[in-house]
């Protein structure tokens, strides 16, 4: 199975976007998307990143810490989150053309609560549609491993790929990127 056709045969062509995001805390709407990287999963070459403008001061002490992203820089160099999400709006359609884009995300639920909540406050739409395909998940029904086991940490141990995320939403992208094509080619050889 190509990233391009699905094993039905369908000649909807299908992107997988890998796609990780730094955020100032855990839900959107009360803490700021600070940082998207994302890239394409067969050609990680193709990328998109960018850092946005903080909506709200509020912060987790933590996320801030792991990130290194000070809240200040970013009033100062982020872009408004409206042109933000247009220009990754843009990334998108311009990698999938007339194809489908396909979320992929490590713990997909939390980066994609915040892509999406932006898409809609300030595009109105999403165009990765309404669902993003989760790492974890497909690694625990890949290898039969229980959730504790679908940590990065653990994956990377037995996966055992060159890139490695380092809380740089690009990197990360690009980490996990090669994470799922070691998935994908287990997947396959079962």
């Amino acid at each position: 199975m190509s990233n391009h056709q699905s094993r039905r045969g369908s000649s909807e062509r299908e992107f997988f976007l890998s796609v990780d995001v730094e955020t100032s805390g855990p839900v959107p709407g009360e803490f700021s998307l600070l940082t998207i990287g994302a890239c394409a999963v067969e050609d990680d070459g193709q990328a998109f990143t960018c850092r946005l403008k903080p909506v709200t001061r509020r912060f987790d002490p933590e996320a801030l810490r792991v990130t290194g992203i000070s809240l200040d820089e970013l009033e100062q160099d982020g872009l408004d989150p409206a042109e933000a999400m247009g220009r990754f709006r843009d990334w998108v359609s311009q990698v999938a053309g007339e194809g489908t884009p396909v979320f992929v995300g490590l713990n997909a639920g939390f980066d994609w609560s915040f892509v999406n909540y932006y898409f809609h406050r300030y595009l109105g739409a999403n165009p990765f549609g309404f669902a993003p395909l989760d790492l974890k998940s497909l690694y625990m029904g890949a290898t039969g491993c229980s959730w504790r086991d679908t940590r990065s940490s653990k994956m990377t141990s037995v996966l055992c790929p060159h890139l490695h995320g380092d809380h740089n939403a690009l990197n990360d992208a690009r980490a996990q990127a090669e994470l799922f094509r070691l998935v994908l080619v287990r997947v396959r050889n079962t």
